[in-house]
């Protein structure tokens, strides 16, 4: 069964539409899909890799844990209840800001978000293939060297860009 979605506008603002969200990949149609950057106490970053089972990029690293915004769910929702789906743990996560990503399959709106996470957490098996904590220099490094999402290059140079001018404000 796939997911069903909201159709939105160039603005973010729901359409009213609900589609497949493999219909809105296959014609384009913008929808919005709600992601969290996981960190630990020590400010390391959750890094994954996808099962090779799931139907988009099997098998790649992601920096990000996330999926599509369910119909009626705000970006906040979706991000915690794929936290809770992916990781099995349980925490609200901060809002940072949205983008239109067009890195990926099909464009979409995509809401950035940032949690500090227990480093015990427990991957859904079905979706996570391996994960581990790397300092943001070992990310730099993992992201030219692994093979990882379009989605994670562009939400995390984003959210360093998005970090970097908070420090500065």
């Amino acid at each position: 069964m796939d997911e069903l979605v909201e159709r939105v506008d160039d603005q973010d603002r729901v359409l009213g539409v609900v589609v497949s969200r493999r219909q809105a990949i296959r014609e384009g149609w913008l929808h919005r899909v709600a992601v969290t950057v996981c960190r630990d106490e020590r400010g390391q970053i959750l890094v994954h890799r996808r099962s090779e089972q799931l139907s988009r990029f099997p098998g790649l690293y992601e920096v990000v844990v996330g999926g599509a915004v369910d119909v009626g769910e705000s970006y906040e929702q979706a991000a915690a209840r794929e936290l809770a789906e992916e990781l099995g743990i349980r925490v609200l996560p901060r809002s940072l800001f949205t983008f239109i990503n067009r890195s990926g399959l099909s464009p979409h709106w995509l809401g950035v978000h940032e949690a500090v996470v227990p480093d015990a957490v427990v991957p859904d098996p079905d979706e996570v293939a391996w994960h581990g904590w790397l300092t943001e220099p070992e990310l730099r490094s993992a992201l030219l060297e692994w093979h990882f999402t379009p989605d994670s290059h562009e939400a995390f140079s984003r959210y360093l860009a998005f970090r970097n001018a908070q420090s500065w404000g």
